[in-house]
């Protein structure tokens, strides 16, 4: 076919979830509370590290970092999937689908990123305590978080450059809530097995190795707490166990889904919605009810902002009933 004869669709039409009406009410009050949830939960934890200076450290200030980005990777689709609920016919123009395409891998290649830093952070903190100081300093702190947003734009941009210039001439339905690369790929009137490859190239290897590293520097931590069976030890153990829970529901959907991008199943549509929606979740939960320090810091976030006002709170209310001048 001659580029010539190319006429580029202007927009996709998404299937969403599901075409029941009740399941799709279902679903609009369901993640209407997740989405809430991971908003006020990541951002309480961001306060909270910026809030507290006991909690300025490095592995604290990654972890906010983590927290900031779970909610931009709710925030690309999920707004939109929501919206979409209540209106039979979903679409997204084309300039949006590519948005959600490049949003999508910035923000999980710097989580990527991001989480092998702090399995870094970890192993340093765990097998090397006495130089964890000299090694995990701020400068190096904050070269891992400026790097996993950089490496996630410059991953995302080597995505989009292969993709953006397909010729998209029809059909143009995604079956799916979002413009996921994986379907789009397939919707260009060309062979899509070279863009498939090289896809897996770029998102089926960065996981993949991204998820290597992270096995190695865990498989060196528990080899050092298996030879120690102290109180610290057992610390180490519990905020590892956290860890690698994040690390294997996160990359699980991911090397699922770009690993074996040349066949389509429906639980694809499952996994785009647990990496989407409930890997977000998984940071204020797994790290806030399993750490002692962050639950620490919560707590006087509660009497210093909290209960020191509610006797100026409750003198205000009583005035204002009695109609008197205080």
């Amino acid at each position: 076919m001659d580029q010539q004869n190319y006429s580029r669709v202007a927009e996709f039409v998404l299937l969403g979830l599901s075409s029941s009406w009740e399941l799709q009410c279902f679903f609009f009050v369901f993640f209407n509370f997740l989405y809430i949830v991971i908003v006020l939960g990541n951002f309480l934890i961001v306060f909270t590290v910026i809030s507290e200076p006991a909690l300025h450290t490095p592995m604290y200030i990654m972890l906010s970092n983590l927290s900031v980005l779970d909610v931009f990777l709710a925030t690309y689709a999920t707004p939109k999937m929501i919206h979409d609920f209540f209106h039979e016919r979903k679409t997204i123009s084309f300039d949006g689908c590519m948005a959600q395409i490049f949003l999508l891998h910035v923000f999980a290649g710097g989580e990527m990123v991001l989480l092998v830093a702090m399995a870094y952070d970890r192993y340093v903190a765990i097998c090397k305590p006495l130089h964890y100081a000299t090694i995990m300093n701020v400068c190096k702190c904050t070269g891992f978080v400026v790097g996993s947003w950089v490496i996630g734009v410059i991953h995302s941009l080597s995505q989009l450059a292969f993709t953006v210039n397909l010729p998209f001439c029809g059909p143009n339905i995604v079956d799916s809530y979002y413009c996921d690369l994986t379907l789009v790929i397939k919707l260009a009137c060309i062979d899509t097995y070279i863009p498939e490859v090289l896809m897996v190239l770029d998102s089926g290897l960065m996981g993949m190795a991204s998820f290597l590293l992270l096995l190695i520097s865990y498989t060196f931590i528990l080899l050092t707490i298996r030879r120690h069976s102290s109180a610290g030890m057992a610390k180490a153990r519990s905020t590892l166990t956290a860890h690698i829970t994040v690390v294997m529901l996160f990359f699980g959907p991911c090397i699922f889904i770009y690993a074996w991008p040349f066949s389509s199943f429906q639980v694809d549509k499952v996994f785009s919605v647990f990496s989407t929606v409930f890997t977000p979740i998984l940071n204020p939960i797994i790290y806030t009810l399993r750490n002692k320090e962050v639950k620490s810091a919560m707590l006087k976030l509660k009497t210093r902002y909290i209960s020191s006002r509610l006797p100026v709170l409750t003198r205000t209310l009583r005035c204002f009933k009695q109609d008197q001048n205080c």
